[in-house]
């Protein structure tokens, strides 16, 4: 079977790369025969053509394909209009996940952009800044997954007079003598609980960007703010984090994508229960427990909205910062 298995992924292999030789020589001959202004202007789409049809088949389809069965019945056998889109909008669990997702794209941004910021200019102010940042970049190096089941184990809650085996709770136990708390059962404390989780797996990327950004920062400039006489804090305040200003619109803009399809931690750790749904589990109950693909299609259509904006946000950041730079 494996052997089987190896001989069709070389076969594979072998036949993508016969095409795709036999693309590019036959489009090459073909614009070769073109006047040479014209030849400039197409050859870059030669190359450019086989990524954005992968693209289109597998981004742009797909996304299309979402929006129409929106409109459509379950079994998309007719057309309902905006009907899928009313009935999740009032349905009070799809309401919860909408204020939980709320939640998630205030906090998650704005604590990886503070504790990536403070650590990574903290970092580069003692000698094992390097151990510190390389530490806290190991967790995303783990799946969403195993750090779902890591945290689940670090939230295990037992009855007050039981030993407590969760990490959280026998600290808790121990150092203050209060009560165990039900982290991820207790809905007081479950929703942050869960965005601590995704938290300990994103920071590190945070603290990275962070650090590399500082890396970029004249030292001429930290040096003629301290012969003016200005404090560490006015010296980060007034002349590190102005310059770091595009950096942090980078970071908060990627974390609240994030924030806005979190699903593998919360799916592991609760799978919604307990008042912990947000959109993407909404979406994934309804398309495949409920299989009600129009439903499913009108949550993924609301998530897609309230991503791109985001998305090009950001790509206007990066040019206008690639154009100033």
């Amino acid at each position: 079977m494996i052997a089987d298995r190896t001989t069709l992924t070389v076969a594979a292999v072998a036949v993508i790369l016969v095409i795709g030789v036999g693309y590019l020589k036959l489009g090459d001959g073909v614009l070769a025969r073109l006047a040479p202004a014209w030849n400039r202007k197409l050859v870059p789409w030669l190359f450019l053509a086989p990524a954005a049809a992968a693209m289109a088949l597998t981004l742009v389809f797909p996304a299309l394909l979402t929006v129409v069965l929106s409109f459509l019945s379950s079994d998309a056998s007719r057309f309902v209009g905006f009907k899928n889109y009313t009935d999740t909008l009032t349905d009070p669990v799809t309401q919860i996940a909408l204020r939980n997702t709320v939640l998630w794209v205030l906090l998650l941004p704005s604590m990886a952009v503070l504790i990536g910021l403070a650590i990574a200019v903290l970092a580069e102010r003692v000698a094992y800044g390097g151990l510190v940042k390389a530490a806290l970049f190991l967790p995303i190096a783990i799946s969403a997954v195993a750090a779902g089941v890591i945290w689940t184990f670090m939230y295990d809650y037992q009855p007050p007079m039981a030993t407590q085996t969760g990490t959280l709770n026998a600290i808790l136990t121990m150092l203050s003598g209060r009560e165990p708390v039900a982290w991820i059962v207790d809905e007081a404390t479950n929703n942050y609980a869960l965005i601590a989780a995704t938290l300990w797996t994103q920071a590190g990327f945070a603290v990275v960007i962070f650090a590399a950004a500082l890396r970029g920062i004249p030292e001429e400039l930290h040096e003629a703010a301290r012969l003016d006489g200005a404090s560490e804090w006015k010296l980060f305040r007034y002349v590190t984090f102005p310059v770091l200003v595009p950096t942090v619109v980078v970071v908060a803009t990627t974390m609240t994508v994030v924030a806005l399809k979190a699903f593998d931690i919360v799916y592991v750790m609760t799978n919604g229960t307990y008042g912990t749904d947000v959109l993407s589990t909404v979406m994934y109950r309804e398309l495949f427990t409920a299989k009600d693909n129009g439903v499913a299609g009108a949550v993924s259509t609301i998530l897609m909205i309230a991503v791109v904006p985001i998305m090009v946000f950001n790509v206007r950041q990066f040019r206008r910062h690639s154009r100033e730079s």
